[in-house]
């Protein structure tokens, strides 16, 4: 005590400023951590927000269904191939789809057509809508696609009511029995299916390079699209009708890619 009653502060009292507990926060309290809040006061009385960390979000993929019919593989190992090729586009996924079948069980097994894959699924038509871009295909009959994609595309309707697929590109590949049996025209002819829904038809042109122009052994494919020959069925693609299906994947994906672009 000094005179006149005060008291005399002791030297080793801390700052106020940094004094932080009373007496109800009991023994060792000044040790404790100085807690982190989101918004903190200033001295001058205004709140400054706390800094946060910004989170990047990617955008969900573009989406290309590779849409297809096919009976003895042929269309199908196209269609996969395809599938590689749009999925090596950064931001693109593929996914392939079957189009329903027409003709009863008992006549495909009389046709002694092999047991589809059964991991791609069926696809309905108001599935269409959640695409960005399609790929198709079929085999030709007589010059045409054959009747299960005609009847796939009969049941869309509704979809060219509202035309959901207007704007949306496509593009077809296809398989004949011969090479005067429709390469072109089965895809010229399915054109007609993408004008009435306001869709954009997508060739592949030339793009394929030297590949498109060599003459030392057959090979399905147009400007129009990839192809594969199937002779009497027993013919299998060969790696140069693959590798222009898995092109005009590639080719499709960037294609889609370039007109989401903002």
């Amino acid at each position: 005590m000094g005179k006149g009653g005060g008291c005399v502060p002791s030297k080793k009292k801390k700052p106020s400023s940094l004094a932080t507990t009373t007496a109800a926060d009991g023994p060792g309290t000044d040790d404790a951590p100085i807690p982190i809040e989101d918004d903190r006061t200033t001295t001058t009385g205004t709140t400054t927000p706390a800094i946060t960390a910004r989170t990047t979000i990617s955008p969900p993929p573009l989406k290309i269904f590779v849409v297809f019919y096919s009976m003895y593989g042929h269309v199908e190992s196209l269609a996969k191939r395809m599938k590689k090729g749009a999925d090596g586009v950064e931001g693109v996924e593929a996914k392939l789809y079957r189009v329903p079948e027409t003709l009863s069980q008992e006549v495909v097994e009389q046709m002694k057509a092999p047991a589809k894959d059964s991991e791609i699924p069926e696809i309905t038509a108001a599935e269409l809508a959640e695409a960005d871009g399609f790929l198709f295909g079929f085999p030709t009959r007589y010059g045409c696609m054959a009747a299960q994609m005609k009847a796939f595309f009969d049941s869309t309707g509704q979809l060219w009511k509202e035309q959901t697929l207007a704007g949306k590109p496509a593009g077809f590949f296809v398989s004949t029995g011969t090479q005067g049996g429709g390469q072109e025209t089965t895809a010229w002819t399915a054109i007609t299916q993408l004008v009435h829904h306001g869709m954009l038809f997508v060739p592949i042109g030339y793009t394929f390079g030297a590949g498109m122009f060599k003459m030392d052994s057959i090979r399905g494919g147009s400007p129009y699209g990839a192809g594969v020959f199937a002779g009497d069925g027993s013919r299998e693609a060969t790696e140069t009708e693959l590798a222009l299906a898995e092109h005009q994947g590639n080719y499709m994906a960037a294609i889609v890619k370039r007109l989401a672009q903002p």
